[in-house]
């Protein structure tokens, strides 16, 4: 068997989207696995809509996601080797310059068609049959300078023996005419396998409103490249056991054309979430921490407040909450993490204070307690502050304890349960703004 030689080649005039991004791994997968490689074609003869841009994010997505690849060409490159193909199939009489359609005056090149059937036999679907009369003698370039797409696609992908084809099933249509073009051209027909398409959860084709985002936008909104990779490869396939969560290593381990689906596969940013938050979980502190603090607002940086050193134990308490890290932005942004940074007076009120219809002198009562009990604590963890107060809670009424002492710390309707913030702001400051309450409902 030769080797196993696969491409990806993406056209430079959008972004790197979902779609492209799966067809690209399952491509470096099946490479891989087979101990092949696939190549980078950049398909950039689209001199109007192509640009550097897209380029760059499509190399930028890749390298993102660590799919690798052993060369990368540019189509534009090949333009004197398409000409010289071009020419060669006229002068074997195998095409043929053509008045353009329609009172065009401009001349065409046409491949001389001899009809018949085109049988090929899908890696995915099966032995797939399509009558190519119907085709007629077909346009293969405007120009010996001009090739369009098909021709120009399957010139490289023989130049550059190409072993498998693996693209969305939206190609199917396109195969009969680019087989023609390689028999023509006298290149050894590669092998194809047409992936399912990516859908919406509605079924609908998938859209920037379901999430169809560039791939570098899921990078910048805190999503890791191993989840998306995990995520992406279970996107129309499985390993025909219940596991979820593979490494790269076991990806290539067990990838395999025949456990795809035929049908469409569905697009499920709550799957992705759940995904990525597994291997969030799995970062150490360190690891967590060097991607975390590029989610912090700059003007929070360099700015933690006396009574903490830094935002590390600030961003390591929501490490168990977050699914993806733009999630820490959005906390900070919203205003949700203020108390951390100090209170304003206007945030706490001796009604907000009280717990429905306690009354201040029973709450003012409860909060000192709680000062008592926290001044005599030495090591003030979450874990020893809950410990030492929650049987107070117990014993005098959850709510009627926990709630003042909460929003004493917090001065926000919604705010993490008091024994964290407790443990987040340390001893001193805990007591100051307990008693800066208690004074509040004298």
């Amino acid at each position: 068997m030769s080797k196993v030689r696969t491409r990806f080649a993406p056209s430079p005039t959008g972004f790197l989207h979902i779609g492209g991004a799966r067809t690209a791994f399952f491509s470096f997968l099946y490479a891989k696995k087979l101990g092949g490689e696939m190549i980078l074609r950049i398909e950039d003869t689209d001199k109007e809509r192509s640009e550097k841009k897209y380029e760059e994010d499509i190399l930028s997505g890749l390298d993102w996601l660590q799919i690798g690849y052993s060369e990368i060409f540019r189509q534009s490159e090949r333009a004197d080797r398409h000409s010289s193909l071009l020419k060669k199939l006229i002068d074997e009489n195998k095409a043929y310059l053509s008045k353009g359609e329609r009172g065009e005056r401009k001349e065409v090149i046409r491949l001389r068609n001899n009809g018949g059937e085109v049988v090929f036999n899908d890696l995915i679907r099966g032995e797939i049959k399509t009558d190519v009369r119907d085709l007629g003698d077909f346009v293969v370039a405007k120009s010996l300078e001009e090739p369009v797409f098909h021709f120009a696609n399957v010139a490289d992908d023989g130049d550059m023996k190409i072993s498998h084809i693996i693209r969305g099933e939206d190609h199917i249509s396109n195969t009969p005419r680019q087989i023609l073009i390689s028999e023509a051209l006298g290149f050894a027909r590669p092998q194809y396998a047409h992936i399912p398409l990516i859908l919406a959860p509605d079924k609908s084709k998938l859209s920037k409103r379901h999430g169809a985002v560039s791939v570098i936008q899921y990078k910048k909104m805190g999503y890791l490249p191993e989840a998306m990779i995990n995520y992406l490869a279970f996107l129309g396939w499985n390993p025909g056991d219940d596991r979820e969560i593979l490494s790269l290593k076991e990806l290539i381990e067990e990838f395999s054309l025949e456990k795809i689906h035929k049908g469409g596969a569905v697009f499920n940013v709550e799957k992705l979430n759940w995904v990525n938050k597994q291997y969030i979980n799995r970062l150490s502190e360190n690891e967590y921490l060097k991607i975390a603090e590029d989610y912090v607002p700059e003007k929070y940086k360099n700015n933690a407040p006396d009574y903490s050193p830094s935002l590390k134990k600030l961003l390591l308490f929501y490490k168990t909450s977050i699914v993806k890290f733009e999630g820490l932005k959005e906390l900070f942004d919203s205003g949700e993490l203020r108390w951390f940074f100090g209170l304003n007076e206007k945030d706490i009120t001796s009604e907000k204070i009280v717990w429905k219809n306690d009354e201040n002198k029973a709450t003012k009562r409860h909060l000192k307690e709680i000062v008592f009990r926290l001044k005599n604590l030495e090591d003030f963890s979450s874990e020893n502050v809950k410990a030492e107060i929650q049987p107070l809670a117990d014993e005098r009424g959850r709510a009627s304890v926990l709630h003042p002492m909460r929003f004493s710390l917090s001065g926000r309707d919604r705010s993490p349960d008091p024994f964290s913030m407790a443990g987040l702001l340390g001893k001193e400051e805990t007591i100051k703004r307990l008693n800066r309450a208690i004074k509040l409902l004298s």
